[in-house]
């Protein structure tokens, strides 16, 4: 398949972990990334897909800063002739302190990544999709924006703050076809997981990663990037406004007594 022929596309937080998936995929399916992260990482994922013989163009930049988002849609514009896909996934953890441990410094930090980041991206994105007829945003949000139990105060609160994001700007931006949704991923092997997966590994305990899911295991970071890959598509050319879980099942259910294949577990 080659959706993305000669498309051109932003993908935030693509130094690494679902970011960098996605810019692979993109590039793979014909697409001419643009990406972009804090760190340089951005540049040895824009390294790898002109390797493969796509095109790349690399940005270090602050996802929650406007100036510097507004530079990347200007530079995928310079670049590539235009924008038709935005995939807004950079975003940071916060840690894990409970309400009463959190500063206030720290929320707004993770609240100016995590929502006000895909907020800009919107806004200075959906403009330059629109001219091109049309397109798709596509927002990290996750499962810890549905309920509680899947992250911290902060993260959570910002999460579930893009899940809402998603479906005010896919009303907003009505008549100009460009689609705004969001994937919610479940625990997922990324640079911010990582301590827990690495610990798993060392303690030979990865059975225990992901154990409250249907699925019994953490995802990859291809599976959630296959996901974004199609609600950019004209594969989901039907889909806005919404906000897909890719959580293993995790979502599916409140706590209950937990259920063994065959009998009930006491």
């Amino acid at each position: 398949m080659m959706r993305f022929q000669d498309k051109s596309i932003i993908v935030t937080g693509a130094g690494s972990g679902i970011g960098r998936a996605a810019a692979l995929q993109f590039a793979a399916e014909g697409g001419q990334v643009l990406c972009a992260d804090k760190t340089d990482g951005a540049g040895a994922t824009a390294a790898a897909i002109r390797e493969a013989g796509g095109a790349a163009e690399s940005l270090q930049i602050d996802a929650g800063s406007e100036e510097d988002v507004a530079r990347a849609v200007a530079l995928a514009v310079d670049r590539f002739g235009g924008l038709d896909v935005m995939f807004a996934n950079a975003g940071i953890s916060g840690g894990m302190a409970n309400i009463f441990d959190t500063p206030v410094e720290l929320i707004a930090e993770v609240l100016r990544v995590n929502l006000i980041g895909p907020f800009l991206a919107i806004k200075h994105a959906a403009p330059e999709i629109a001219k091109r007829g049309g397109g798709a945003i596509v927002l990290t949000a996750s499962v810890a924006g549905i309920r509680s139990g899947a992250g911290s105060p902060a993260y959570s609160a910002s999460k579930a703050g893009v899940i809402n994001l998603a479906q005010v700007s896919a009303q907003q931006l009505s008549g100009s076809n460009v689609r705004v949704n969001a994937i919610c991923p479940g625990l997922t092997e990324t640079g911010m997981t990582k301590p827990t997966f690495d610990y798993a590994r060392e303690a030979g305990k990865m059975d225990r990663v992901g154990r409250l899911n249907p699925l019994r295991r953490g995802a990859q970071p291809d599976e959630l990037a296959k996901v974004a890959l199609f609600l950019a598509s004209e594969d989901a050319s039907y889909v806005n406004g919404q906000a897909i879980a890719v959580d293993g099942g995790l979502s599916s259910s409140h706590p209950v007594t937990k259920q063994e294949y065959g009998r009930t577990a006491v």
